[in-house]
């Protein structure tokens, strides 16, 4: 049975470039593009937060 694929919404952010440079060094870090970091955090925030 195939997975069902995610339907996606985009929409712009903005955000300090401080702050935005934080997320692009530590999405090199982990080998993830910076849309996949912003992503797992909003993800894993979520969770935490029990949300998600």
């Amino acid at each position: 049975m195939p997975k069902e694929e995610k339907k996606t919404k985009s929409f712009v952010l903005r955000i300090d470039s401080d702050t935005m440079d934080a997320i692009e060094r530590w999405a090199a870090d982990e080998f993830r593009s910076t849309n996949g970091q912003l992503q797992w955090i909003i993800n894993e925030a979520l969770k935490k937060h029990k949300r998600k």
